[in-house]
């Protein structure tokens, strides 16, 4: 197996990119230590935001582990599920995740449905810590990504573009390789590569823009939710054009349209419909508070006369 990667338009070229290392003989894959790496990130992004808002930084300690392997689990099911072909004829496979195949979908439904179990038993709102944990998500899944880079996996069809990537074929699943790129296949030194969209860095980049963003509003949300939605929102709509070039998509049996793009659409939707009703009805809110209250008319004002009931100023309670 050949193990370059190179982005030529670019001028980039990578002679030596492995799959894993080796310590002590043991085999350990970049794919899960990007995965720790994110995890441990991901926590200290919730914690010094429980700590901001006012919150117990060590209740996001607990509910994180139980996040953590809630979101593993729901990633691996929401893989296997739409890639049953793969698995169906070696059920141990499906516990193998050192060869990838984790859904980023199904991680976030597994960790929302930890998020109110978990607020249900501490009690706490439920709004409120997924807006806690929504910067230490996008988090994850901007460094997650990375992981398919040095899979060789979750890319798109072929292009000539500026990002274009070039991968030897021998490095990456046949199933994964279309007429297209067959068509445009490259020898080179006796080597055949393809070249391709790298969708995984293409989706690692719109999550850090949406992590800035995110990161600059939150002190300006206006209801618990707020940022979770914004989270989803902004995720979807870079998940529905990203998903169109991929060429690796996790379909629904007997349709055969991808799974995850569907979904990002929905998602775009309900979650766009949701922010402008929370938002109106917050306003709404706001007005109502402001309920108009007279100062006191003193009974009189030496060397002046009182003030006409509508010079009176107003105080809102």
């Amino acid at each position: 197996m050949h193990y370059n990667i190179s982005f030529p338009n670019l001028g980039i070229y990578l002679d030596h990119v492995g799959k894993s290392i080796s310590i002590f003989g043991f085999s350990i894959a970049y794919y899960g230590m990007i995965i720790g790496a994110a995890i441990l990130i991901g926590f200290l992004i919730a914690t010094a935001e429980a700590k901001r808002t006012g919150q117990n930084p060590e209740d996001y300690l607990d509910m994180g582990l139980v996040g953590v392997i809630a979101g593993i689990a729901g990633a691996r099911i929401y893989y296997v599920i739409f890639s049953w072909d793969l698995y169906k004829d070696n059920l141990l496979s499906i516990f193998n995740l050192r060869e990838g195949g984790l859904a980023i979908y199904g991680g976030v439904i597994g960790a929302v449905i930890a998020v109110f179990v978990m607020a249900a038993v501490k009690k706490k709102s439920p709004f409120q810590i997924l807006d806690t944990i929504a910067l230490a998500l996008l988090n994850g899944q901007m460094l997650g990504r990375w992981g398919n880079f040095f899979n060789r996996e979750a890319f798109g069809e072929y292009t000539d573009c500026l990002f274009a990537m070039r991968l030897p074929v021998d490095a990456v699943r046949p199933g994964d390789i279309t007429e297209l790129m067959r068509e445009n296949m490259q020898r080179i030194d006796g080597v055949s590569y393809i070249q391709v969209h790298p969708t995984f860095l293409y989706e690692s980049l719109w999550c850090a823009g949406l992590l800035i963003i995110l990161f600059l509003y939150r002190k300006h949300k206006k209801y618990e939710g707020e940022l979770f939605l914004m989270y989803l929102f902004g995720y979807g709509a870079g998940r529905v054009w990203i998903e169109r070039l991929r060429t690796d998509q996790l379909v629904l049996p007997g349709i055969g349209f991808p799974v995850s793009e569907l979904l990002a659409g929905c998602l775009v939707i309900v979650t766009g419909i949701m922010l402008i009703y929370c938002r109106r009805h917050c306003r709404k809110r706001n007005e109502k508070k402001k309920v108009d209250q007279y100062e006191p008319v003193p009974t009189k004002i030496k060397g002046k006369k009182p003030p006409k009931w509508d010079d009176r100023l107003f105080k809102n309670r």
